[in-house]
């Protein structure tokens, strides 16, 4: 399954520069990932700060 990114998220952009698929976007309230694209790499997970990318 792919990862999701939950309310925790800052908005802080690191997971999207370290998605090394580009599917991690700035969404409306936080940034979204495309599950069509997602690997489930879990490169976003270990760099985001309050752990918003999660394993679905």
């Amino acid at each position: 399954m792919a990862y999701v990114i939950n309310d925790d998220c800052i908005s802080c952009g690191a997971c999207a520069s370290e998605c090394p698929q580009e599917c991690i976007s700035e969404g409306v309230n936080k940034y979204v990932i495309d599950s069509e694209k997602c690997i489930e790499c879990g490169a976003c997970a270990s760099v985001c700060p309050v752990d918003a990318p999660q394993a679905q």
